[in-house]
Order: C-alpha cells, then sequence, then structure tokens
C-alpha cells in the first residue's frame, strides 16, 4: 500500500477457475522446489532483474543526472527495441502523458524502437539537436536496428553541433565490451552499464527505463520503492516453501502454468486504466519471449479497455474456449467532468454523474461478461495508479513469469528462436560469414513461388 493511500493493491482470484485447473495442486506442492532454485540463481547472480545488486550505485547515477545532466535537454531521442523501449514507453505513457495532450511544452521522449527511414528521417529534421539528448540503449552494443539508427544520429550530431555532439549522447551498454562500449572509450561518452544476466524485457527496472523516468520527472524513486518491496522477500536468504508459496507471483505462476496445462493457450492481459494500455505491450514482450520454448507457452494478448470492448471483446466473449485473462484495473480514477442536465431522456440514467464514473461501470460489466463467458480471470485491482504501485506490478508479474518458466521446465531468460531471425537478416545484408543462414535464404527467396496478384 502506498504511503497515505487507503486503497490496497490485491489480487482477486475469485474467478480463476480453479476447479477446472487439475494441475494446480501437484503444482503448488513444487513450492520447495522453486524456492531452492530461487536462492541458487540469485546466489549466482543470475538473477538481477530480481536482486536488483546494481541499484545502490544507480540511484547514486540517477539523482546525479536529474540534478544536473539531464535538466540541459528538453528531448531525449531514445534508440532502442523490445525490451530496450517497452518500459520507458509504459512509464511515458502512464505518467507523462502531456507529450500526447494539446499544448504540451514540457519535455519530450521520443523512442525509435523500428527501422522506419521515414520516421527517422522526420524526427531528425523537426528535433532541435542543441536541446536534444540521444540515449542509446543496447546490452549487446550490436543490436543492428538500433546501432543502424546510432549511426545516422551520430553523424547528424555531429553536424549540427562538431564541437559538442558527444555531450549530446548517453549510452546504456554492457560495461566491458560491444561495439558502444568501444564508442564511449573512443570518443568519451558519458555511459551507464547494463548489468550482466539483465535481458532486455526484464530490465525496466534498471537504467533502461529509469533514466527516460527521472528524464520526464516521473517519481523513479516510488517506483524503484514499489518493485524492491514485492521482490525483496523472494530474493531473501530465509526465503522457504512457505514463504513462497504465501507469495502472489508463485500463485500466479502455478495459476499460470496449469491454464496451459488445462488447455488456456491465449492469456488477455486487459487493462481498464486507459494510461497504462502501454504495459500490456510490456507484459506481451516478457511473457511471450520468456515461456515460448520447445513447443509450449500461451500467447499474450494486450487489449484496453473500454476501446477493445468495441474491437475484439466479442472474440473474448463467444470464441474458442480457450482464454484466460488477467484484468488490470484501478480502485478509483478521476471523477471527469459532470455530465450537462440537458440530455435527452433516454439518456436519463446520467443525471447527476460524471464522465469519469464510465470506466469502472465498463470494466465492471466487462469482467462480469468475462466470467460469465467461462474465461478464467484474475483481477488485479489497484489502490492507486502511481509509481508505487506500477513498481509493485512489474515485480509481480516479471517474478511470476520467470517461475512459470521454471514450472513449465524451460529457461525463461533467453530467446534462441529470436536469434535465428536476427542472423538472416545480417546474412541478407551481406554480413560476413553466416554460410549456412545464406544458403537457406538463398533457398527461400529463390525457390517455387505460389503469387496471385489482387
Amino acid at each position: 500500500m502506498t504511503a497515505g493511500s487507503t486503497h490496497q493493491d490485491i489480487l482477486d482470484w475469485t474467478n480463476a477457475s480453479w476447479e477446472r485447473l487439475g494441475s494446480s495442486a501437484g503444482l503448488r506442492q513444487r513450492a520447495d522446489e522453486m524456492a531452492a532454485k530461487l536462492a541458487g540463481e540469485v546466489a549466482a547472480g543470475h538473477l538481477p532483474f530480481l536482486a536488483t545488486p546494481f541499484m545502490g550505485g544507480l540511484l547514486e547515477d540517477l539523482a546525479e543526472l536529474e540534478a544536473g545532466f539531464l535538466k540541459r535537454f528538453t528531448h531525449m531521442l531514445l534508440l532502442g527495441i523490445g525490451g530496450s523501449a517497452l518500459g520507458a514507453r509504459a512509464l511515458q505513457k502512464a505518467f507523462a502523458p502531456g507529450q500526447d495532450l494539446p499544448g504540451h511544452t514540457g519535455k519530450s521522449l521520443w523512442i525509435m524502437d523500428n527501422v522506419d527511414a521515414a520516421v527517422l528521417t522526420a524526427h531528425l529534421e523537426r528535433l532541435p539537436a542543441d536541446k536534444t539528448l540521444v540515449y542509446v540503449v543496447s546490452k549487446s552494443g550490436d543490436t543492428i536496428e538500433t546501432i543502424g539508427q546510432y549511426f545516422l544520429v551520430k553523424a547528424w550530431l555531429k553536424a549540427a553541433l562538431p564541437g559538442t555532439w558527444k555531450d549530446h549522447l548517453l549510452l546504456n551498454t554492457d560495461e566491458k565490451k560491444g561495439y558502444l562500449r568501444e564508442e564511449a572509450t573512443a570518443f568519451g561518452v558519458r555511459t551507464l552499464p547494463v548489468p550482466d544476466n539483465l535481458g532486455g524485457r526484464y530490465s525496466a527496472i534498471s537504467a533502461v527505463g529509469l533514466v527516460p523516468a527521472a528524464f520526464l520527472g516521473i517519481d523513479w524513486r516510488a517506483l524503484v520503492r514499489g518493485f524492491m518491496s514485492v521482490a525483496a522477500p523472494l530474493v531473501d536468504p530465509k526465503l522457504d516453501a512457505a514463504k513462497l508459496a504465501a507469495h502472489p507471483s508463485f500463485e500466479f505462476a502455478v495459476w499460470g502454468k496449469a491454464l496451459m496445462d488445462a488447455g488456456y493457450l491465449e492469456l488477455i492481459t486487459f487493462f481498464y486504466i486507459p494510461a497504462w494500455s502501454s504495459f500490456a505491450d510490456w507484459f506481451a514482450q516478457l511473457w511471450a519471449e520468456s515461456l515460448g520454448k520447445d513447443g509450449m507457452g500461451s500467447q499474450p494478448i494486450p487489449a484496453v479497455g473500454a476501446t477493445d470492448q468495441h474491437s475484439v471483446n466479442q472474440m473474448f466473449l463467444d470464441g474458442p474456449r480457450n482464454k484466460a485473462c488477467l484484468f488490470v484495473e484501478r480502485a478509483q480514477g478521476p471523477a471527469g467532468l459532470p455530465f450537462p442536465k440537458d440530455m435527452p431522456g433516454i439518456f436519463d440514467y446520467l443525471q447527476g454523474k460524471r464522465f469519469g464514473e464510465l470506466l469502472p461501470a465498463e470494466a465492471l460489466g466487462t469482467r462480469m461478461a468475462l466470467c460469465q463467458s467461462q474465461v478464467p480471470l484474475v483481477c488485479l485491482r489497484l489502490g492507486t495508479d502511481d509509481a508505487h504501485a506500477a513498481g509493485k506490478m512489474m515485480a509481480l508479474l516479471g517474478a511470476a513469469t520467470l517461475l512459470t518458466g521454471w514450472l513449465m521446465g524451460i529457461n525463461p531468460v533467453d530467446q534462441p528462436a529470436v536469434e535465428l531471425g536476427k542472423r538472416l537478416a545480417k546474412a541478407r545484408l551481406g554480413a560476413g560469414g553466416l554460410a549456412e543462414e545464406k544458403a537457406a535464404l538463398a533457398g527461400f527467396t529463390t525457390g517455387g513461388r505460389s503469387e496471385r496478384g489482387f
């Protein structure tokens, strides 16, 4: 619970449909095994996203950046993709939404998380270089999408600011190796390290997401406190089976694995906090990239209320019965404007009410409809939709994803299938070596085709 709040953050399991999930009892009995695995992985330094051994130094770095360096800029251009961008975007949309509203004059975060030539060109034509900080995020330092943009943005900075271009760069990369590390060493560019064993999708509560948060004036300290309040029990040396079994992340993991065992292979993440809708995309990468292994996993489906009541909810309610739902709402939102008194009679039920009452009513209606349609549903209800609560939610879902993967018997912190696509793209662009990939490309692109005009 946030200091001063009268509302508690809760997980409502009322409609989780445990009675249909036959494997859940056996999965719960694995708490001892999971507690031991957690302790071993934390001790080995393999879970920095939970243990956050880097946090002390990072908090000092962030305070220093916030007090001076970041104040020099009005715009931040973030070059990063996947986990290097999704957390930052979710935080910006949730806690610094002014940029998306009319009349904005404050700081702005621009995220280049794709290789759209027209969009990059437009940003470089319109952003004032002298007021822009370019934040480049790549653990390996050779992510082709990010580094390809970096080459062009670096040239733009050098042309516009020949004497000070390097002072407009901040690199977040491996502490010792990789191309970006070489660049930092060669030119004396300011850097922040990505800790070892910290994968992109687990990195939002690190410099990856916290630097943009600090730049935008988001309460990053509350975000960290919220995250650590949920993560701390999991990395406590005294963790045992009973304590893990009582932790909400383990209960969620048992539910997630039992759903898969029962054939519920799609997980809807329905956010009824519109400003938090990008957290659904953040979670989609976390769940899909962590758990889609060896022919197993469940497909996350991001959705936002009330928008998606009018787009995809028909499929959720009346399509194949292979869906479960994580439903995210807040205890109380803004009241909004009062409805006018001169409405037509058919809308008398709105008399005396405020616009802010619509969304909770829509949320309740959708949640009930999903449950009546036999969709197993867990409701995450936040007492407040502030940074502290966001940190708690991110820790809960990150730990739950990790534990679900272990219950599945797979490694939830790697992504081997994704690497193939990266190698094939590099082969297509003519990178050295990659003979096997180049041969495969030749067969794929020149083999028999079946094409029709339309």
